[in-house]
């Protein structure tokens, strides 16, 4: 499947910003900017419900791994301040919630991208 890299790119953005804004939210603010993201990368990409998922997945994926990566940079300075044991801590609490979040970005954003395809074709 093709991927549309413009509506990707639209669609991160916006799970970036609609996350930054929801962090006065922790959970519904990081699901509704995923959906939110999906949608968009999903509406702009057009075509089946299979392309707008896909495209919406990619844009959920990418805003997870970025905030893994984030993720991992504070848990090196747990580490750092931990010794052995908080970078013990910090790693496997960064690969533990680096995989919670990138699935639930991509999930979420896949789903929202099917139904913004739909919604442009409808």
């Amino acid at each position: 499947m093709a991927i549309d890299w413009r509506a990707v790119a639209v669609g991160f953005v916006v799970i970036l910003v609609v996350g930054a804004v929801g962090l006065s939210l922790p959970v519904v603010g990081q699901i509704g900017a995923g959906l939110l993201g999906g949608f968009a990368a999903g509406y702009l990409a057009g075509g089946s419900l299979g392309h707008g998922a896909w495209n919406g997945l990619v844009a959920g994926s990418i805003s997870g791994i970025i905030l893994t990566v984030g993720l991992a940079l504070l848990g090196s300075l747990v580490g750092l301040v931990g010794g052995p044991v908080g970078s013990l801590v910090g790693g496997g609490g960064v690969l533990l919630v680096g995989l919670v979040v990138t699935l639930l970005f991509a999930i979420d954003s896949a789903l929202a991208g099917a139904v913004g395809s739909w919604a442009k074709g409808a």
